[in-house]
């Protein structure tokens, strides 16, 4: 199966589930998590943001994806961040799903993966009002 590294497809969630499905070991699975980040109308300061732009450390995704993958339980994990284009309020930003066989894994894995993607492999641009 090929495994989503964040640059290509698939771009809706509903495609990231629906190839996680796919996987000929899903019947493993007990839970399919998923977060979809949006551009918000405020910063974390509260400045009306008009939009931002995402840069990628794929390098480094591919690390933190190959390791998060590996943990206990784990099914899969995909990830699609729109990058080097300007987003506006309301647009997806990211998409990140993780399969795994409890819930305990899964969650765990999500919240782990989410908050290194956030701090060691993205970095953003805001544009404000």
């Amino acid at each position: 199966m090929d495994k989503n590294d964040g640059k290509n497809e698939p771009e809706t969630l509903a495609q990231m589930v629906a190839q996680i499905k796919a996987h000929p070991d899903f019947s493993r699975a007990g839970m399919i998590l998923a977060h979809n980040g949006i551009v918000r109308a405020t910063s974390r300061e509260g400045r009306p943001v008009t939009g931002l732009e995402i840069q990628v450390d794929h390098r480094r995704l591919a690390e933190i994806l190959q390791k998060e993958r590996s943990r206990p339980g784990i099914l899969d994990i995909q990830v699609h961040i729109r990058e080097n284009t300007k987003l506006t309020v309301g647009d997806d930003v990211m998409f990140l799903v993780v399969a795994g066989d409890i819930r305990e894994n899964v969650i765990a894995t999500l919240t782990d993966t989410l908050n290194q993607i956030k701090s060691e492999v993205t970095s953003k641009t805001q544009f404000f009002q």
